[in-house]
């Protein structure tokens, strides 16, 4: 009989936490295996994203982690040869209301001392960041210049090629069933067809970590829900960042709404759902379109006439707290945690994958500990009302 495949790390997800990670670590000179159920690489998840990237957070941990991101992103064509749509354009949240304003003036001091490059601009600066966007009552905003826009797909076969070129092998259509458990370690995963031994498993699996995590007995509360998102056909560049509208929908239904235009000239935008829309439902909404239109002619009348191309929908990974689990997994030796992105995956993913690799090429993250720890999957997740992870 002929013995199972062994690799120094195995990847569970080839999307926008698991491409990363695996170039990462075959980077780090690792034999890496990357296993996912679908026929390529990024045709989960990622594919739904908008592409937006933006180190603008209120949390340290999410902050540091999109800053590797777009050091990573706006360095990869130098640093590869390939155009991934890499677009420095920003993101610009305008103020309309006192609990906008508020809000965004409170979290300036966090993210300035976490190095991040934004501050405060007058209405008459957000005119001139976002032509066209509706005067009246406009305040202000903060714009992070640094923040930009990724072409999802393109990233996702870059990252597979970069990896493959490093040495990582890929295995599509072949799901894994589960952990492969040896007392109280994982040692690997078992697909559809085969069985594979690694010293190291990642899960970077999205919506599909919560069944995948308890073949080895731990708990990882992730509750998926959808948001829906829509593109136009490419009109005359005009719009540098991706603008963020925190105000409450006037149709009830929404809460945050953002748009932005990507490199090809496309306005590609999105809003959130409430209440929230739980569950694993793919399919698009009749009411979507009318809702998103009514928002992006409000705050920018000139696109009144825009024709949009297509809308699709997809998930969001969300934990309990709102925040990743990040690292190793407790009580679980030779297992790691790449998962609850919460609905920002592609932007998280370059900085998670860069950290999760040091994590378990060299035993530590890059990120200083007191921030990593932020995301640790043995932090308690409900406040004090329930247990952390087990």
């Amino acid at each position: 009989m002929t013995a199972p495949p062994e690799f120094d790390a195995i990847v569970i997800g080839a999307g926008s936490v698991g491409n990363p990670t695996a170039y990462f670590l075959a980077r780090e000179g690792l034999r890496v295996l990357v296993v996912d159920e679908l026929a390529s690489s990024g045709q989960g998840q990622n594919k739904a994203a908008i592409g937006g990237v933006r180190a603008t957070h209120s949390d340290p941990a999410k902050i540091r982690l999109c800053q590797k991101s777009l050091e990573i992103f706006s360095g990869w064509k130098q640093a590869t040869g390939t155009d991934i749509g890499w677009k420095q354009g920003g993101y610009c949240f305008p103020a309309y209301d006192d609990r906008v304003e508020g809000t965004l003036r409170t979290l300036l001091p966090i993210q300035k001392r976490y190095r991040l490059n934004i501050d405060w601009v007058d209405a008459e600066g957000i005119r001139r960041l976002v032509p066209g966007i509706d005067p009246n009552g406009l305040r202000g905003g903060t714009f992070s210049p640094e923040d930009g826009q990724v072409n999802p797909l393109r990233a996702a076969e870059s990252f597979t090629n970069e990896a493959r070129r490093a040495g990582a092998v890929y295995l599509y259509r072949d799901p894994v069933r589960s952990l492969l458990v040896r007392g109280s370690a994982v040692v690997g995963v078992s697909t559809g067809r085969e069985e594979y031994r690694a010293a190291s498993v990642v899960v970077a699996a999205g919506v599909g970590a919560t069944a995948l995590c308890a073949t080895a007995g731990l708990t990882v509360p992730i509750l998926p829900d959808s948001h829906e998102a829509g593109i136009s056909a490419p009109v005359q560049p005009f719009l540098g960042p991706l603008v963020v509208d925190l105000r409450p929908g006037p149709e009830g239904k929404t809460t945050n709404f953002y748009f932005g235009q990507d490199a090809e000239g496309q306005i590609i935008f999105c809003y959130t759902p409430r209440p929230p829309i739980s569950g694993e439902n793919r399919t698009s909404t009749y009411e979507f379109m009318p809702i998103a239109a009514a928002r992006l002619v409000q705050l920018i009348p000139r696109l009144k006439n825009l024709t949009i191309r297509r809308v699709w929908r997809g998930l969001y990974p969300m934990t309990p707290d709102g925040s990743p689990l990040l690292g190793k997994a407790p009580n679980v030796d030779g297992l790691v945690l790449g998962v609850g992105m919460c609905g920002q995956g592609f932007m998280l993913g370059p900085g998670v994958g860069a950290n999760l690799a040091a994590l378990v090429a060299r035993g530590r993250p890059l990120l200083e500990s007191e921030v990593f720890d932020l995301v640790s999957p043995a932090r308690d997740l409900y406040g004090g009302k329930h247990e952390a992870l087990r």
